[in-house]
């Protein structure tokens, strides 16, 4: 009769079709003299792994994550900070479906599992959030890292909602909007009022006010004075850039290069 918790929960999960291999008593690394390909070597032979857990009876039990298996969004605690916050956000924006199961984890976070998918692992650092799915493992109940144990909290049942981490990750960490620097105007054109103009009315939207700033800036910095900026100014309204906003940034330039 099988006594051994851990061995028992690698027998479970190997009945529920799981592979499993084993780690580090108290750990997370793989036990390399028995897996030495780590997570690659996880198997379904109960006479293998019933093999592994005679030859080191307190092995942690891990299982690989990914299609096939599940993906497992962990929510970590630690000194520097954690993670309930940045869940609870994506609670509350209705981007985390109803897990297959929640595990309690020795940090006091949380495993929330999800049917695996092809996806890469990944991680929000600045959450405190990981996201384990193709290429990554995470250790399963009953495992133990420094005398505190992985629990069962719920197991919802059974579900077919997979979790996006890429939406996780648009709506945490959005992508920073992109700066384009306005492109110098062509040196046949010079600095001059009339190439200064020329070179701003192939100015884009998003790029207007932008370009009228340097614009007026190259030609202060070449003797303009404030009635010329004027030339620019009604170049620059003509492409759309709103006139007040225009005289403003005219104002700004030549008040910035130094012309008083």
């Amino acid at each position: 009769m099988n006594t051994n918790p851990l061995l028992a929960a690698a027998l479970a999960l190997i009945a529920r079709g799981r592979r499993v291999f084993p780690c580090q008593p108290g750990g997370k690394r793989p036990l390399g003299r028995l897996v030495p390909n780590g997570f690659h070597g996880a198997s379904a032979d109960s006479e293998l792994v019933a093999w592994w857990w005679r030859q080191v009876p307190h092995a942690n039990v891990a299982v690989p994550t990914g299609l096939g298996t599940v993906d497992v969004l962990d929510v970590d605690v630690k000194e520097t900070g954690s993670g309930y916050p940045a869940f609870n956000r994506l609670k509350q924006a209705g981007l985390l479906p109803a897990p297959l199961a929640v595990i309690s984890t020795p940090s006091g976070g949380l495993h929330c599992y999800y049917p695996g998918t092809g996806q890469s692992c990944g991680s929000l650092p600045a959450c405190h959030l990981d996201f384990k799915a193709a290429g990554g493992y995470v250790l399963v109940p009953p495992s133990t890292v420094g005398g505190r144990r992985y629990t069962v909290l719920s197991r919802p049942g059974l579900t077919q909602n997979q979790l996006n981490w890429g939406e996780v990750r648009r709506f945490l960490d959005p992508p920073r909007p992109r700066t384009v620097r306005p492109a110098s105007p062509p040196q046949s054109s010079g600095t001059g009022i009339p190439g200064l103009a020329a070179w701003l009315a192939t100015q884009t939207k998003g790029n207007r006010n932008r370009g009228l700033f340097w614009a007026c800036c190259r030609a202060v910095e070449n003797g303009a004075d404030e009635a010329d900026l004027d030339q620019l100014v009604t170049v620059i309204v003509a492409q759309g850039l709103d006139e007040r906003e225009a005289r403003r940034t005219a104002a700004d330039a030549f008040r910035l290069s130094g012309r008083r």
